[in-house]
């Protein structure tokens, strides 16, 4: 499931292993992994929180960030997570498209917002002021448009941790995932096997 031997929680970890179990029934490995550091983890999760509550971004608006992100990384267990949670909030064939870079199920606006993660993702340094000005014609605040670009940073570092301690996306997503969503994840990471 990782590169590493997963850590005796602590009291701080079981209380995010809690979290995982109300929300999903089950722990993420990935937040068995970051039971070595949970404190990193809490205030990385933090920071997100903040950015999230400061520009107003709605569950929709991150859902797509994300998934423009971490598929974009070659990230598939973000990719499959947040795929699933997309697929629940518009459809699985909505997810399965903003996974592999096709927006045409999504608003203009939100193809700006996922085509920024991509370039941000792929090349920061060949963004341009007219990127950043597709953004602002969508109404995004040159504070917000700092705050987007912060979060998708976040996501990278997080993600960044995970696949590069092997990390293996949860085989609970064999179930939890539409098939579609499964078929579009990038070739990172494979699902852990299922369990019998």
């Amino acid at each position: 499931m990782t590169f590493l031997p997963f850590p005796e929680p602590d009291d701080a970890a079981r209380a995010s292993f809690a979290d995982d179990l109300a929300e999903l029934g089950f722990v993420m490995n990935g937040t068995r992994l970051w039971a070595f550091h949970p404190g990193l983890q809490d205030g990385l999760f933090a920071l997100l929180g903040s950015l999230v509550r400061e520009h107003d971004l709605d569950f929709r608006t991150r859902a797509i960030l994300v998934t423009a992100t971490a598929s974009s990384l070659g990230d598939s267990y973000c990719s499959v997570a947040w795929g699933t949670k997309l697929a629940r909030e518009t459809s699985a064939e909505h997810a399965a498209a903003a996974l592999t870079g096709d927006d045409a199920l999504l608003s203009p606006a939100e193809s700006a917002l996922a085509t920024w993660a991509r370039k941000v993702v792929r090349e920061p340094n060949a963004t341009t002021a007219d990127d950043v000005e597709s953004l602002r014609r969508f109404g995004w605040t040159d504070k917000q448009i700092f705050g987007l670009t912060a979060f998708v940073a976040l996501r990278i570092a997080f993600s960044t941790v995970n696949d590069a301690l092997g990390v293996r996306p949860d085989a609970e997503y064999h179930d939890l995932a539409p098939a579609a969503v499964l078929e579009a994840l990038p070739a990172g990471r494979p699902l852990e096997s299922p369990r019998r």
